[in-house]
């Protein structure tokens, strides 16, 4: 048993790895700029608040709770990678304790157009630098931005999204031709997993299949998705109050490009798909088929 700390651990990828460490016979801890005190606390569970400008600060609380690996949830935004993360490497590097830390790499690596991909690469290089276990995740596309409102099987704590296809509303604004095959689930530095890959013009004639209508079918060119320009989608609608349109087609339009180019292919050889079988990802006809049966 071990003691892990997860920063950004009240955020939607964050609050998910305490839940599994809670289930496991490791000691989690949530990691919070601000008290939760309206955060749940479970028996293998410790909430702490942590002041990420502050490395000393952070180093004390690290050996005081004798944290022996730190997992990085901060949201790619603001100045969360260049200022709290990269204190918190520090701190790390200080603590006597501390001997493992993984970085928050939920956005794809490759997407170099984003303005913290530079505080990305910079943690990557401090951390080859240290002493330091170190193993990085990324991800392509979270399978929950597709879920159902309100699904019970599948618990998430993301933010809502419509990425490419807008199940609810039968729509669908394809990048590129379409064809290519996305959604691995990737880990860099030797850990890969891998879960559906699928290309969008399959994910919609599944959707059609299982969900027994058809969609209407967009689809965005390379140029206009260079130009950051992506077809709005009836779904978007909502989400401009807490992100502006502006906004979030440049960012979505760079996530769609990566989609289309063929970077977001992976290899399955050697990944931990192979040395854990017994893990089933979830498929996306299984996650259509929540859809069809709510």
């Amino acid at each position: 048993m071990v003691n892990v700390a997860v920063a950004g651990g009240t955020g939607g990828v964050g609050r998910t790895i305490i839940e599994v460490l809670d289930s496991s016979h490791h000691q989690g801890f949530t990691f919070s700029r601000k008290p939760a005190e309206n955060q749940e606390q479970t028996p293998n569970q410790s909430f702490i608040t942590a002041d990420y400008t502050n490395i000393p600060n952070l180093v004390t609380t690290l050996e005081t709770l004798e944290i022996h690996t730190v997992i990085s949830t901060f949201a790619v935004k603001g100045d969360s990678l260049a200022t709290s993360q990269a204190n918190l490497i520090e701190a790390v590097k200080i603590s006597k304790y501390t001997k493992r830390f993984i970085p928050s790499g939920f956005a794809i690596s490759s997407l170099q157009t984003l303005p913290q991909p530079k505080d990305y690469f910079s943690a990557l290089s401090t951390l080859q630098a240290s002493n330091l276990e170190y193993a990085v995740f990324t991800n392509g596309i979270f399978l929950d931005y597709f879920a159902p409102p309100g699904c019970s099987i599948l618990e998430s704590y993301l933010k809502p999204n419509v990425f490419v296809i807008d199940i609810a509303n039968r729509v669908a604004a394809i990048p590129g031709d379409g064809d290519v095959p996305v959604w691995p689930q990737q880990g860099e530095e030797g850990f890969r997993v891998v879960g559906h890959e699928i290309s969008w013009n399959r994910f919609v004639r599944m959707g059609e299949d299982v969900l027994g209508s058809k969609f209407e079918v967009h689809y965005d060119s390379i140029e206009e998705l260079k130009r950051f320009e992506i077809k709005e989608l009836p779904g978007h609608q909502t989400l401009y109050a807490h992100f502006p349109k502006k906004a979030f087609q440049w960012f979505m339009s760079i996530f769609e490009l990566f989609t289309a180019d063929g970077n977001s292919c992976i290899k399955r050889e050697g990944t931990l798909n192979e040395l854990f079988p017994e893990i089933e990802p979830l498929t996306v006809r299984g996650m259509l088929e929540y859809w069809r049966d709510q």
